[in-house]
């Protein structure tokens, strides 16, 4: 057969294939492993307006099955990101996507307003899993009002595509994506990384020194690829499946899910090149199984006739 067609679209973002960093797992400095535009987009870390020296260390364990890590979104700020982050990808043809957190709904639509009218900006990325300023100390993604208030805030003040990064720390995802949806998201990240905690028996101490952090890594997957497919069910616009993606496998679990295109995070730092191996061994499954376009592939789940209610 001929080589099939990787190209997936998000919003106004065309992609030569749907593999990606995940934001944190990548940067400019990875530029002498690999030729970034081997990649369906690149998505720096998440970056704030202001300077932000990061939580209390230490920031990151291992624990089986992934990593926590807390790092607080350490940044060094909007003007750097603006003069140094984005002209480091302006060679490149692949997409760059700005993830973006904020402190408050208005800030989110200054900062989206700001790195939209950047050329080299693609797309933009909104962290919700965030804390909000409402007072209740709750991520913006935990609650759908302000998801709605959010993102339909952001997107009247730039054209550029919009993605909500959404947390898996609720109790109906679905809500959530839903509400993201209807105020005009062009795309949905499902997921940041589960609430997480470690402790040394030996010490009785936290292993991490914010106490709580996010997991990562191949044992969230099955919960990733289970929200995937229920976001599927209620959702119509592209999915970015994000958590515990570590070989081609993986990425493709999540596609048949539902997911358009795939974030990795984890797997870079065990292997640099995991990424493109990753991209490799898409390629090399539709060949296998004589799909000549990706998108065939994108929710095709095949459920039991006799299930009838696989939300439970």
């Amino acid at each position: 057969m001929k080589k099939p067609s990787l190209s997936v679209q998000i919003g106004k973002l065309n992609l030569t294939n749907p593999i990606m960093p995940a934001s944190g797992a990548f940067g400019a400095e990875m530029e002498g492993l690999f030729d970034f535009d081997k990649l369906g987009a690149v998505v720096p870390k998440s970056i704030t307006k202001y300077p932000r020296g990061g939580n209390t260390t230490p920031r990151v364990c291992e624990v089986n099955g992934g990593m926590i890590n807390s790092i607080g979104i350490q940044s060094k700020g909007l003007d750097y990101y603006l003069e140094h982050i984005i002209p480091a990808y302006k060679d490149y043809e692949t997409p760059l996507i700005a993830s973006i957190s904020a402190d408050s709904i208005d800030e989110y639509a200054e900062m989206s307003e700001i790195i939209g009218n950047e050329t080299g900006v693609s797309g933009i990325e909104l962290n919700i899993s965030c804390p909000n300023l409402k007072g209740d100390g709750k991520a913006f993604g935990m609650d759908a009002a302000i998801s709605h208030e959010l993102v339909k805030k952001v997107k009247n003040v730039t054209d550029k595509t919009i993605i909500a990064k959404l947390t898996p720390n609720v109790t109906s995802i679905q809500e959530i994506a839903r509400a993201c949806e209807e105020a005009g998201a062009d795309g949905l990240n499902v997921a940041n990384t589960l609430l997480a905690m470690a402790i040394d028996v030996h010490t009785r101490q936290p292993k991490i020194g914010n106490v709580l952090g996010g997991i990562s890594g191949p044992a969230i997957k099955p919960i990733i690829v289970r929200m995937i497919y229920q976001v599927k069910q209620v959702c119509s616009i592209p999915i970015i499946g994000c958590g515990g993606v570590m070989n081609a496998e993986d990425a493709i679990e999540m596609i048949i899910a539902g997911a358009t295109a795939v974030q990795v995070g984890t797997a870079s730092f065990i292997k640099p090149m995991a990424m493109i191996e990753i991209i490799n061994g898409v390629e090399a499954y539709l060949k296998e199984y004589e799909i000549e376009d990706i998108n065939e592939l994108i929710g095709d789940i095949h459920i039991p006739s006799q299930v009838t209610n696989c939300n439970a």
